[in-house]
This record gives C-alpha cells, structure tokens and sequence, in this order.
C-alpha cells in the first residue's frame, strides 16, 4: 500500500484547483493526457501542450521563464515525464530562474501508455528537486494544500518545485484538437 493513499485527488481535479487560482500565468503542460485534460478543463492561448515530445516540458517552460522575467511561468508535468527528462532539474536549479513553478502531478504510473509503474514510487522527486537547487519545494495531496502552496509559490522568489500525489484516474478527454503550429502561434502572441 502506497503510504500517501486515501485521499488524493485525481490529475483533472488538482488542475482545476490550480487553474481557478492564475490570472494571465504561461502553462506549459506535458505531453499524454494532462495536455489532454487541461485542453478540456481550461484551454486558452497561455497554455502551451506538448503533443508527442515527452520529458521537455520542463525545458521548454525554463525557457520561457528566462525570456520573461517578469512574468512567473507554469509548467504542468508528470513523474513519468520528469523521470525522462531529469537533467533539466539540474539546469533549472543552476539557472535559478524565480518566476518559474513546476507543479508535478505523480500518481506513480506512466498513465498514457497504459498505467505502467514509474520509479517515483522509489525516487522522491522532492527531494530530487531540493537537491538540484529549487529554493522552494512542496509535496501535497489534499486540495487546500495544493491550493495554499500553489499561491504560496505565485509570491515567493523561485525556482519552485510543487509535487502534488494523485490517484491514477483519468478524466474523459478527447485528443488536443490544435495543431503544433497553432499552439505555438498562439501562445506567441498570448506572451507578447
């Protein structure tokens, strides 16, 4: 039995809660079904998804973090994404941008290619964050939590890291009906 089981909420119900909570705020989201998910709980032209690239999400949000200093970035990303991509830990905590939040939604399974186990069951992403220089780092399931160090975060200096356990649901969600060139035009101008 997984030690934080009980209470978590699914991916598209912690979205929600963090989306009812940003203003204007980029969102760089995650290839699979967050992308998915947060196309159907609230697309807008801030939002930018991955279609197909897995484990750059993190990057992609550090570059638009340093190129708008002014503006605090979000990146929506999975444990099995951050698995992949895991040196970008380490330039974001070299770089330490403070605008930039990575929000984690881990629910321990590679859950678009059919729930298979990742190994954030084993390796405390956390702690993997705090170790790369993240200043500030969180680990929630409960949704006030999330809530209260999601607004926490959106006034502190960063680079912040908030993990947030989940449970392995997924919400219905038809594929991103955009194209790649779509998103990025739009989220182009969305920053400009």
């Amino acid at each position: 039995m997984r030690p934080e089981e009980g209470v978590m909420q699914s991916r598209a119900q912690a979205m929600s809660a963090l989306f009812a909570v940003m203003t204007d705020q980029p969102v760089i989201v995650c290839n699979g079904f967050p992308s998915r998910e947060a196309f159907k709980l609230h697309d807008r032209p801030a939002n930018f998804y991955m279609i197909g690239s897995m484990g750059v999400a993190a990057a992609i949000g550090l570059g638009v973090a340093l190129a708008k200093p002014d503006r605090h970035v979000v990146v929506f990303d999975g444990d099995g994404n951050v698995l992949m991509g895991m040196g970008t830990l380490a330039t974001v905590g070299a770089l330490k941008p403070r605008n930039f939040i990575h929000v984690v939604f881990d629910n321990e399974v590679y859950g678009s290619t059919g729930n298979q186990l990742t190994y954030s069951r084993w390796v405390r992403l956390d702690q993997v964050a705090k170790a790369a220089g993240y200043v500030n780092v969180e680990r929630v399931r409960e949704r006030e939590d999330l809530v209260y160090e999601f607004k926490e975060m959106l006034m502190k200096d960063g680079p912040s890291f908030l993990l947030i356990k989940i449970n392995e649901q997924i919400e219905e969600a038809d594929r991103v009906s955009l194209t790649p060139e779509a998103i990025a035009r739009r989220f182009k101008h969305a920053l400009a």
